[in-house]
């Protein structure tokens, strides 16, 4: 229990963070997209992509062993087009570029079941834990996203997900909600849940080794388009391995190993990503990121020009869409990340110059109108927290 004088509200903290950048594509397209990136979509524009306001009230114990707290984050910005959840956030403005989103609205619980360090929970709105690269820019290594972040990786979920510690080295993951992006009634585009198993090993070798696997089951593909009776029994595998190697204090190694299959879709994927690091610096960062990403029929990868449109296909709606080939992509990224301690309340200053490089490694060409096999983006972002 909270001690004496102590209100069990008095350690909620409350956060500000804004993001803004642009990626320059050498390609210049006609359609003005960025071919493959759903967040830095537009080329050559500056974007607000976040505006998030986030309340956060740490899991305190509430007496003989169990513990409670909330989450609550709210996105406004055009990063929010690609986290709507459906049924929630998918018409709060629509046709907007700049869109509102919950991206965290959860109640998180601690319980002293199982074993000794017990079980963790969160229930209600939640992002996704599979992956590497998050939606916080101050969480990735990089302003671009990989392919496999974007259409390899789940963004959000209405459910739960728990981690049951079986000792200070290994937890159990599982989860179960209501599909990638969806929520229920008219926000769900098959009426069937979907969910995790998987593991966490962390501070192995000496705490510099982290390993998480994670299997995701469950139907993805709308109604609409499969028609009901196989929208619900056509189901989606993901599986997500990845690892951290810390291997001194400068330097340290993060790979991660994808495969998607769909059976609605008749689709898969695999990618393997590797980011590597060095810390110059306490403030300073070099980052440099390779991937190889495999969509077998073209499905997967797929732009938005209009701003509800990825909203609108996750219902199975007419949307308008680019899409390529089958194709092999292989990217290749390098920036640096710099964050001055500067004080006067704020928090975090981070700038991030990027450039990176895109190919086709089949000899299509997916890039700058379907024009070109290579694509150059160069560019990077701001971060301001308070």
């Amino acid at each position: 229990m909270p001690s004496a004088g102590k209100s069990w509200f008095s350690d909620i903290d409350v956060g500000l963070q804004v993001e803004g950048g642009a990626m320059a594509n050498t390609g210049h397209p006609d359609n003005g997209m960025n071919f493959g990136q759903l967040l830095q979509s537009h080329s050559d524009t500056g974007m607000l992509n976040q505006v998030a306001l986030t309340i956060t009230k740490p899991v305190d114990s509430i007496g003989e062993g169990y513990g409670l707290g909330a989450n609550i984050q709210m996105l406004y910005g055009s990063d929010a087009r690609a986290y709507i959840t459906t049924g929630i956030s998918d018409r709060w403005l629509d046709h907007h570029r700049y869109q509102l989103t919950p991206i965290q609205a959860n109640i998180a619980l601690h319980m002293p079941w199982l074993a000794k360090d017990g079980l963790d929970m969160q229930l209600g709105i939640l992002s996704s834990p599979m992956g590497v690269e998050v939606l916080n820019p101050a969480g990735r290594a990089f302003y671009t996203m990989s392919y496999t972040a974007q259409y390899s990786n789940p963004f959000e979920h209405v459910g739960f997900y728990g981690q049951w510690h079986l000792n200070s080295h290994y937890a159990v993951l599982f989860g179960m909600d209501a599909g990638n992006q969806k929520s229920f009634g008219r926000g769900n585009n098959n009426g069937e849940p979907a969910g995790y198993v998987g593991f966490n090993a962390s501070q192995l070798a000496g705490g510099a080794l982290s390993v998480t696997y994670l299997l995701r089951v469950g139907p993805e593909d709308p109604r609409r388009l499969l028609g009901s009776h196989r929208a619900h029994e056509a189901q989606r595998f993901w599986n997500d391995i990845n690892a951290t190697w810390q291997i001194n204090p400068k330097w340290s190694l993060t790979a991660e190993a994808t495969q998607v299959h769909d059976e609605g879709l008749d689709a898969n994927t695999w990618s393997g990503v590797v980011w590597g690091a060095y810390a110059a610096t306490s403030t300073l960062t070099f980052n440099a990121r390779a991937e190889v990403y495999r969509d077998s029929t073209g499905q997967f990868v797929v732009q938005y020009p209009e701003d509800t449109g990825y909203g609108r296909s996750l219902l199975g709606l007419p949307a308008r869409t680019y899409t390529a080939p089958a194709t092999t992509y292989g990217d290749l990224s390098f920036n640096a990340v710099w964050r001055p301690n500067i004080g006067h309340h704020i928090k975090l200053l981070q700038i991030r110059p990027e450039i990176r490089f895109d190919r086709s490694l089949n000899n299509t060409r997916p890039f700058a109108d379907f024009r070109h096999q290579n694509r150059i983006l160069i560019g990077g972002d701001v971060t301001l927290g308070f």
